[in-house]
């Protein structure tokens, strides 16, 4: 089976072609002009998308040596994500779909970043505990199969990409945030301060607002102003909030492996790219024995690869959908099984 990905839910337009498990090609184009504007235009990421999508796919196809009347099943990106994004790319697969009469799988991104682990040589088992980091999720959930997801909790305000954006951006260090932090926290001490980490009720759900705000009063208090900040004050602070925002993530990977009976632990989304983050949980597995899969950093972000990838799977488990689907901005409520009576 030759599948055919595409993925512009955001600001990254992305083509791959997946065939029989092998990734012939994974195009990935970034909009990095939204740095000058300290965070991602909708208006402007779907018009950029529209200009790249033909020629991203015509070099996925060049590269792959595929013609595209071989492809079988044709992949897109439904949501969430930005609504705009979502319809150019969606409506770009429906057609190629419609005119090529191939078959049509609309992907939940989510869904797609959560079995993500599966484009590495090195696979997850099942059962396994995925930890959902990205701009705009945190989850933990309990993936028993390839069409069972438990929800064991998840961020209750901010998500930790978003927090990772809006210290970088107190901190006077651009956009994005996440790149950033880890740069200057390399140099900086960890120990410097201690943000404060929120307990909840459900030990499985996050908080980063407290962190975010945190942050902000530490450099109201000390220096007023970031721009008054020297280099060294600056890594420090990040060091600092990003020990603090990693540690809810070590911490349900700690309390899950206890409790469930899990045989691999994944990290996926664009915080999985975070050095400091793999370092830590690879170092967490290695102590508890533990099977650890983060992917590669061309599927922690954004890429038509998981989206291939989520597509074949569903198809092949019998999934069928025809050119109505919508794009959608938000999950749906009832997209993962919710676990009664955690504590």
């Amino acid at each position: 089976m030759i599948t055919l990905g595409i993925e512009t839910s955001c600001d990254e337009t992305s083509i791959a072609i997946l065939q029989d498990g092998v990734l012939k090609a994974n195009i990935i184009s970034s909009q990095e002009f939204h740095k000058d504007y300290g965070g991602v235009v909708p208006e402007l990421s779907s018009r950029a998308h529209l200009q790249l999508v033909l020629p991203l796919l015509r070099k996925a196809l060049s590269q792959s040596e595929i013609e595209l009347k071989e492809i079988d099943l044709i992949a897109a990106t439904a949501g969430p994500g930005l609504i705009g994004p979502l319809l150019v790319g969606l409506s770009f697969g429906k057609s190629l779909a419609y005119s090529l009469k191939k078959d049509f799988i609309a992907v939940n991104h989510i869904e797609g970043h959560i079995y993500s682990g599966f484009l590495m040589n090195e696979k997850p088992n099942f059962p396994y505990l995925c930890l959902v980091v990205s701009g705009g999720h945190t989850l933990a959930l309990l993936v028993e199969s390839e069409s069972e997801i438990i929800k064991l909790g998840g961020t209750i305000d901010d998500a930790i990409g978003e927090a990772f954006d809006k210290v970088a951006k107190l901190l006077g260090l651009g956009y994005p945030g996440g790149p950033l932090i880890q740069k200057f926290s390399e140099e900086g001490d960890p120990k410097f301060t201690a943000f404060p980490i929120a307990q909840l009720d459900n030990r499985y759900d996050f908080s980063f607002s407290g962190i975010k705000t945190s942050v902000l009063r530490f450099i109201e208090n000390n220096y007023k102003s970031s721009e008054i900040m020297n280099l060294a004050e600056k890594e420090n602070v990040a060091a600092a909030f990003q020990k603090a925002a990693i540690e809810p993530l070590l911490r349900t990977i700690r309390n899950a492996t206890e409790e469930f009976d899990v045989k691999s632990v994944c990290i996926v989304g664009g915080v999985a790219a975070n050095k400091k983050l793999r370092e830590e949980v690879e170092m967490l597995g290695e102590q508890r024995s533990l099977k650890v899969v983060i992917p590669k950093m061309e599927f922690c972000g954004d890429n038509a690869a998981m989206i291939a990838l989520r597509g074949q799977m569903l198809y092949k488990n019998g999934v069928r959908h025809d050119l109505n689907e919508n794009a959608f901005p938000r999950n749906p409520i009832n997209l993962f099984r919710q676990r009664p009576g955690l504590v």
